[in-house]
């Protein structure tokens, strides 16, 4: 079966909707957008944004965002989060802190965003059978 669905946008939960969409687009090395209804979007340049929607009245539940990013950017963005003094990890768990990973012949880390969402860089892809 052939598809065309494309994920156009995904809304996170944010106590602070900006603090959160620009400490994202700053460890990616991206720029928030202007302000969308209640959104702050960052766009991710594949015609995909995350819509930070910010909920102050409940707990945010914490998610899981994978981002594939170009190996040649990695370094950079281990060197924003160490200059804004947040522990990556090599796993998913936060075990092995100050480490990436080397999974699938890329390379890849952890990190939690002020909301504790669990951010993963990834130069590679999954291998899937």
């Amino acid at each position: 079966m052939t598809t065309s669905v494309q994920l156009d946008h995904h809304a996170v939960y944010a106590t602070d909707r900006r603090l959160s969409a620009e400490f994202l687009a700053a460890i990616l090395g991206l720029a928030v957008g202007a302000p969308f209804g209640p959104f702050l979007p960052v766009d991710l340049g594949n015609g995909v944004t995350l819509d930070y929607y910010e909920k102050r009245d409940e707990p945010i539940q914490s998610q899981h965002y994978a981002f594939l990013v170009p190996e040649e950017q990695f370094d950079g963005m281990i060197a924003r989060l160490e200059a804004v003094g947040v522990t990556y990890y090599a796993d998913p768990h936060h075990t092995e802190p100050g480490r990436t990973n080397q999974l699938f012949g890329g390379r890849g880390a952890y990190f939690a965003d002020p909301d504790g969402h669990n951010i993963e860089i990834l130069t590679r892809p999954y291998v899937r059978p």
